[in-house]
């Protein structure tokens, strides 16, 4: 376990220190499919967004933000509420130190107090790695606990190239013939 790394609720003032983690992946990766970085009064409004209804969760080690990951809808229909979409960003210079797995171990508990099922994963996979994107993010998912599920073949195009995407799942807990509501986020 990262001892000297804490993971707390994102505030709308962490929007430029995370920007500053995405917006590589966004200019210099095919991680993301995003073309163009956000604002940084969009990423304010993707927190405020996301936290009235689920985790938004950042990582800090020596008062430095170094990571976030948060969950959305997986699907709109209510059907769905059980499942969410995750996504898990870190900052370039902290890879290979345990913060990742601390974010989503973190995320992990937070999704299973409000009672969430299912957690899933969209990734940007190459059929062949290269300089914008490897199958880092399927190892390190996979080493998370998640499920490969299905693959969705040249859906993505950025940096005049086509990748795939898949989907990974992780069950999170029981699926039960009464399941009850899931419960607002709360910090």
């Amino acid at each position: 376990m990262n001892r000297d790394t804490t993971i707390r609720v994102a505030k709308e003032d962490d929007a430029e220190a995370l920007l500053a983690i995405y917006a590589p992946y966004v200019e210099k990766t095919a991680i993301t499919f995003e073309y163009a970085a956000p604002t940084a009064e969009e990423f304010k409004q993707r927190i405020r967004n996301t936290l009235k209804k689920y985790p938004y969760l950042v990582a800090e080690k020596d008062g430095k933000i170094v990571g976030y990951a948060y969950a959305g809808s997986f699907k709109e229909r209510e059907a769905y509420d059980w499942s969410v979409e995750i996504s898990i960003y870190v900052d370039g210079k902290c890879h290979r130190q345990g913060i990742g797995a601390l974010l989503m171990q973190s995320l992990e508990t937070k999704l299973k107090e409000q009672g969430i099922t299912n957690m899933n994963a969209c990734i940007a996979y190459p059929e062949k790695e290269d300089e914008y994107l490897t199958q880092d993010s399927v190892r390190f998912h996979a080493k998370m606990g998640f499920s490969l599920v299905g693959q969705f073949h040249q859906c993505g195009r950025k940096f005049d190239r086509w990748y795939d995407m898949v989907w990974m799942e992780k069950m999170i807990a029981p699926h039960l013939d009464n399941q009850p509501k899931v419960k607002p986020f709360s910090a």
